[in-house]
């Protein structure tokens, strides 16, 4: 088990926003950044698919409050070098008064091959490799030689970090999660039930004291439910009918109720796929409702092992009409409102 219990009271805890938040350019995000610690909030993470880059959301947040720990969930191990990766993530601990979280994962082919042409190739054995290489690297030891998916030859960090980065794993089943715990300092998981949480923990196995288990929940505050679930299926039924999400979901014992969605997937009916998703499971990957039902529904991922719940706050009719409304939201989200 991880860490030994996390949640109210232990004072361990952690509650991040993932950046950029709905109806506001980067430039505009120093205000609601700034008030992030007045709600509660100890991390700001950045993922990385199609839109922003998981880097500078991060740095400049640091520059406006540079107390809020930095997480990145995550970077695909194929699209940056080692070296590059090693290079920008000691560079970000340089910037911060906390600690940063590099998350690395496998991403998707979608997001490595089909929008940057990079093969996606041996995806497991990629990211454990590149675990292998940080982890040596920020300690600033030479690392040369080769790896299985690729070689480096003596590369050491100029000047290594005074706190190095903490190496996370975008985990989802069994064989990526002991790696992370293992190898790495932990894990971020996401699009899974409260429920699932004690299944996730019973793969960490034996106790990993330190590491990290970042939950990312999906969040879309709106009493819209018509506009939520919409929303939701659009997202859920691309996100799992990738390849990794299918298989976590059928680990998960989702296979039967989502076999439908996946026929129709394959067939190129995507707004079947959408229709055929539970109504119930979108519910649950894909939180709505008010901001204070959200926050309810929220507090069930609180559970022993959590050390960070994470949100991404998803568009909504009422952020559009009044995005100045999202500081209220969040307020209500977060844990100072609890």
């Amino acid at each position: 088990m991880v860490s030994g219990p996390a949640g109210e009271g232990s004072g361990e805890l952690k509650w991040g926003i993932t950046l950029p938040l709905t109806g506001f350019s980067l430039r505009e995000h120093r205000r609601l950044v700034e008030q992030l610690p007045e709600f509660g909030y100890t991390d700001v993470w950045t993922g990385e698919g199609t839109g922003v880059d998981a880097f500078t959301p991060l740095a400049v947040s640091s520059a406006w409050v540079p107390s809020l720990r930095l997480g990145t969930g995550v970077v695909p191990v194929h699209t940056r070098g080692p070296a590059v990766l090693a290079q920008t993530a000691a560079t970000l601990a340089e910037t911060t008064d906390a600690s940063v979280l590099l998350g690395i994962g496998t991403s998707v082919p979608e997001h490595v091959t089909d929008i940057n042409g990079i093969p996606y190739t041996k995806p497991y054995a990629t990211v454990r490799d590149t675990l292998r290489f940080l982890t040596t690297a920020m300690r600033g030891e030479v690392v040369s030689g080769e790896f299985e998916t690729f070689s480096v030859r003596r590369f050491q960090l100029a000047q290594p970090p005074v706190n190095p980065p903490k190496v996370i794993l975008g985990a989802l089943r069994p064989r990526m999660l002991a790696l992370a715990f293992e190898e790495g300092d932990g894990a971020i998981t996401n699009i899974l039930r409260a429920t699932d949480i004690p299944q996730v923990i019973s793969a960490i196995g034996s106790p990993n004291h330190g590491k990290e288990l970042v939950v990312k929940i999906f969040v879309c505050p709106t009493e819209d439910a018509e506009f939520a679930r919409g929303a939701g299926r659009r997202f859920l039924a691309w996100i799992l009918n990738r390849n990794v999400y299918k298989a976590f979901h059928e680990w998960l014992g989702n296979g039967q109720p989502l076999a439908e969605t996946h026929a129709k997937w394959a067939a190129g009916d995507s707004l079947g796929a959408e229709r055929a998703l539970p109504e119930e499971l979108v519910d649950e990957l894909w939180i709505h409702g008010s901001p204070e039902s959200c926050a309810k529904q929220i507090r069930q991922f609180v559970q022993p092992g959590v050390t960070a719940v994470l949100l991404y706050v998803a568009s909504t009719p009422e952020l559009r009409n009044d995005p100045g409304s999202l500081r209220d939201v969040l307020r209500t989200l977060g844990p100072a409102a609890r």
